[in-house]
């Protein structure tokens, strides 16, 4: 097969059951669209023709080598138009994993598209430029990824080849990194000296640096284990859905779809429904490709139960003896994404999980400044801003820590005059 023919053939005939969804954070020119698609050549998970365009355009422009850049920076020339592009996904896949990646814009405005895009996130990998160091967007990268308790974070210091490949430079940025995310809640955070324009180290090792003795960035994406970062324990399903199909043949069909937020489900389980608080049992498990014995976050599934009981879109199933607080009243941090500001008695709405109602905010109780964590006293909060408040929801919201489970800690603010997502809020306590 030609390399970069089409996606890696090994990877088709193989079923592929696992995701990993990583986001990419970096200042401007840190080279993160080139390791973009360094990953996305070297792994062959592009077509021959994409390529055959990446290196006409290079020629074109006169770049001198084929430049990787180009396969992610198309979004560029439309956002010059004023197409406005948030956040850019993209796929691909190995024998091992698949991948999805969050490829979310640098600079300090664009805060709210970075929280985003990293929301989801398992893992996020964060460029420095070796000739720079640790910026203020690398610390404000660090403390984001923190804020959204992203279980694994990868420095990769770029363009090692242009500081000769010296592990001085590289071990200096790595004890500057280190000491500001001690400061924060980041279980792992792995170093790898990479050269996205060369490839040094991003698929294959790199003989370029045989001080190093990490895997390169490939190998660690795909063995990373993410599995234990997710609420096994804990029941929530959210109901997405109530499924009954106007057909003969399933006319006593009743099902309630949605997506496992948290905890592993049976069939034969008992679960409670919030928030009418009644009692019944799991009897089966529907997947489109039929019934499962088991179901765990992130699948999507149609629950059956055994009783005729009021389920419907907004309620949740939970484990009978381990529910989520029921509450109207929540403490919570959030990044303000509203073109105007946001002031203590703000009446907007929020979306919690499937459930949405009205809300207050109470109280402003400070502003976060990303660059040193200080804790600043504020009347209001602005555009790409972080902060704590207080609010009030209108019915109850059945939450959890967000430290605890980050879909049933987390939530929207949408403003209901525009129907704009204003904020997105993470939950520390629920009352």
């Amino acid at each position: 097969m030609t390399p970069g023919a089409a996606t890696n053939g090994h990877a088709l005939r193989t079923r592929t059951s696992e995701l990993l969804r990583f986001a990419t954070a970096g200042s401007v020119d840190d080279g993160k669209s080139t390791l973009i698609g360094r990953l996305l050549h070297d792994s062959k998970a592009i077509f021959e023709d994409q390529l055959e365009h990446v290196v006409q355009t290079s020629e074109r422009r006169g770049d001198g080598y084929v430049n990787l850049a180009l396969l992610t920076d198309g979004l560029r020339a439309e956002r010059e138009q004023g197409i406005t592009i948030d956040v850019a996904y993209r796929y691909f896949q190995t024998p091992r994993r698949k991948f999805v990646i969050a490829d979310t814009p640098g600079h300090e405005q664009y805060t709210r598209n970075m929280v985003t895009g990293a929301s989801t996130a398992d893992l996020s990998v964060m460029l420095v430029d070796a000739r720079k160091g640790v910026s203020e967007q690398t610390r404000r990268h660090a403390y984001i990824a923190s804020l959204l308790r992203i279980p694994h974070v990868v420095v990769c210091v770029n363009k090692m080849d242009l500081v000769a490949y010296d592990e001085a430079v590289f071990e200096h940025i790595v004890d500057d990194l280190t000491d500001w995310t001690a400061r924060l809640d980041i279980p792992d955070v792995t170093f790898i000296p990479i050269s996205a324009l060369l490839g040094d180290n991003v698929v294959d090792r790199s003989t370029n640096m045989p001080w190093y003795d990490g895997p390169p960035l490939l190998y660690h994406l795909e063995h990373v284990v993410i599995a234990p970062d997710r609420n096994l324990a804990e029941v929530r399903f959210p109901v997405q859905w109530v499924v009954r199909p106007n057909s003969d043949e399933h006319h006593d069909y009743r099902g309630y779809a949605g997506t496992v937020a948290g905890g592993v489900l049976h069939p034969g389980d008992e679960v409670l429904v919030l928030p009418s608080g009644q009692r019944t049992q799991v009897t089966a498990i529907d997947t489109f490709e039929g019934s499962v014995e088991t179901a765990f976050p992130m699948m999507s599934v149609t629950v059956r139960v055994a009783d005729d009981v009021d389920i419907s879109r907004g309620d949740m199933l939970v484990e009978a003896d381990d529910p989520p607080a029921s509450a109207r009243e929540l403490d919570a941090m959030i990044c303000w994404m509203g073109e105007a500001p946001l002031r203590p008695g703000a009446r907007l709405v929020i979306k919690h999980t499937t459930r949405t109602t009205r809300a207050r905010i109470e109280e402003l109780d400070y502003r976060v400044e990303v660059n040193t964590l200080a804790h600043e006293p504020a009347d209001e909060l602005g555009l790409n801003e972080i902060g704590r408040v207080r609010l009030r929801a209108g019915s109850p919201l059945m939450a959890d820590p967000y430290s605890r489970n980050r879909t049933t800690g987390s939530f929207i603010l949408i403003d209901d005059a525009t129907n704009d997502t204003v904020a997105a809020g993470m939950i520390i306590a629920a009352r």
